[in-house]
């Protein structure tokens, strides 16, 4: 399933790069794809693992910026 996010509070492009790095390594991702520009994240993941995906997707980007928010 593939889906784009918003990322509310994503003030950094380096840290993006890499929330956009660790997120691709989750298990069930396909592509991950994190635009600093348009504060979007594009996902693709395993259907069955999509929620859990997204749950650990956004561990890690409150790991790099704590007040950083995937909007759903």
């Amino acid at each position: 399933m593939k889906r784009t996010f918003k990322l509310q509070d994503l003030d950094c492009a380096n840290c993006a790069s890499h929330m956009e790095h660790d997120i691709a390594k989750i298990s069930g991702v396909n592509s991950a794809k994190i635009s600093f520009m348009t504060g979007k994240l594009m996902l693709d993941a395993d259907d069955a693992a999509f929620e859990r995906v997204l749950n650990e997707a956004q561990t890690i980007c409150t790991s790099y910026e704590k007040d950083c928010v995937i909007v759903r």
